[in-house]
């Protein structure tokens, strides 16, 4: 394969996975507490695991600018800065060192890898509550009880079947040829 149409596959993938987390993030069942039950845990879970710590992150910044500008691929179909810099946007910044640790999961092979993971999501946990209470007024303790404990067991069962869906892909000969 030559040089640019790795370039082009390289980029095919980032565009198709940002586009993979924006239907996920459409799958959303709304709270009471601002903060949709969505697939997006999920996707960027996949997202990280498929592409790397490279190009996964990527993907996730891809889908927060193509949101940035407006486009609705946040869940509940919302776009733009309001989205971003409201209530629960740091769970979508989160969602950058979350991409980056599951794709560093993937390509080490160290028995304790799945702590890499899971302080990935713990980060987006952390960004989205830092940024929930900020906005709403309360506290941390308040906010992490409302926004992040009950989403817990959940991410973490989305996390668990990205990764296992991830390494069903890398086995399709098309998928597998290229390191993540």
């Amino acid at each position: 394969m030559s040089a640019s149409s790795a370039k082009v596959r390289t980029i095919t993938r980032i565009a198709m996975f940002a586009a993979v987390l924006a239907v996920c993030s459409q799958i959303a069942i709304p709270l009471p507490s601002g903060v949709p039950v969505t697939l997006q845990t999920f996707a960027v879970g996949l997202v990280g695991y498929a592409l790397g710590a490279k190009r996964g992150p990527l993907a996730v910044l891809v889908w927060c600018a193509v949101g940035l500008v407006g486009a609705p691929v946040f869940s509940n179909f919302m776009g733009g800065p309001a989205v971003l810099f409201g209530k629960t946007g740091g769970f979508i910044y989160g969602f950058l060192p979350m991409a980056l640790l599951c794709g560093l999961a993937a390509e080490k092979e160290l028995p304790g890898r799945i702590f890499l993971s899971a302080a990935g999501l713990l980060l987006c946990h952390l960004c989205g509550v830092l940024q929930f209470s900020l906005l709403t007024g309360m506290d941390l303790l308040k906010s992490a009880l409302l926004v992040s404990l009950p989403y817990l067991v959940k991410d973490l069962i989305s996390m668990a079947l990205a990764e296992r869906f991830a390494a069903a892909l890398r086995r399709i000969p098309a998928f597998a040829h290229t390191k993540c």
